[in-house]
């Protein structure tokens, strides 16, 4: 009984260091960022954005116009179109702006987004999610201080993080695993590049 514990377990362990390994292998075709810039003739990103696709698990990153380098990231634990709560783990759709970073973060760092913005607030006004006093908060909140007031149904604490400790198994798996309460993921190593070069204020938008 024991040796047929002792054989399941260690099948278990051999088949998934054999898939971190594989992962580990796809990983080695990506560049680095310089690297990505040397390419594209940049010495600098001017006017930093970032377009995250969520059907493709993408992340851009634009100079201006120049799409410098492409990320791989993960999503809500939801795949859901519309985020109407803070407890749906849904990654929003729409236009954000960067309104804060994050370098002591528990999942490493973050960049975090001024979700919900504008739109999203109006939105759920008109579905009856938000009160009126709860959508002007949210509207004098990002007047003030361009991050959001996160204390309605529509939560918040959306940004782009890393992994933090266990980044070296989530960052080498070579399938798509969705683990976050809505945030878009990268590893530390791509999250350490983003970092380097945008600012409060980089736009980002969210596609499906």
């Amino acid at each position: 009984m024991l040796k047929n514990i002792f054989y399941i377990t260690s099948s278990i362990a051999i088949f998934f260091a054999g898939i971190i390994v594989y992962g580990i292998i796809l990983n080695l075709r990506e560049i680095k960022l310089s690297e990505a810039m040397k390419e594209k003739g940049l010495n600098s990103i001017s006017n930093p954005t970032i377009i995250i696709n969520r059907k493709k698990y993408t992340l851009d990153l634009y100079s201006d116009s120049v799409k410098v380098k492409q990320y791989k990231v993960v999503f809500g634990r939801n795949n859901g179109f519309e985020k109407n709560s803070r407890n749906d783990f849904i990654t929003p759709i729409g236009n954000y702006k960067i309104c804060h970073i994050d370098s002591n973060y528990k999942y490493y760092k973050r960049l975090k987004l001024n979700y919900p913005n504008v739109q999203d607030a109006e939105r759920s006004l008109r579905k009856g999610i938000i009160s009126r006093i709860e959508y002007f908060t949210i509207l004098n909140a990002l007047k003030k201080n361009n991050c959001s007031y996160i204390y309605t149904k529509l939560g918040g604490n959306i940004s782009i993080h890393g992994i933090g400790k266990y980044n070296i198994i989530f960052k080498n798996l070579p399938f798509v695993f969705n683990w976050t309460n809505g945030s878009i993921a990268l590893s530390n190593e791509n999250i350490d590049e983003l970092c380097s070069v945008v600012k409060i204020g980089t736009k980002v938008k969210i596609i499906h």
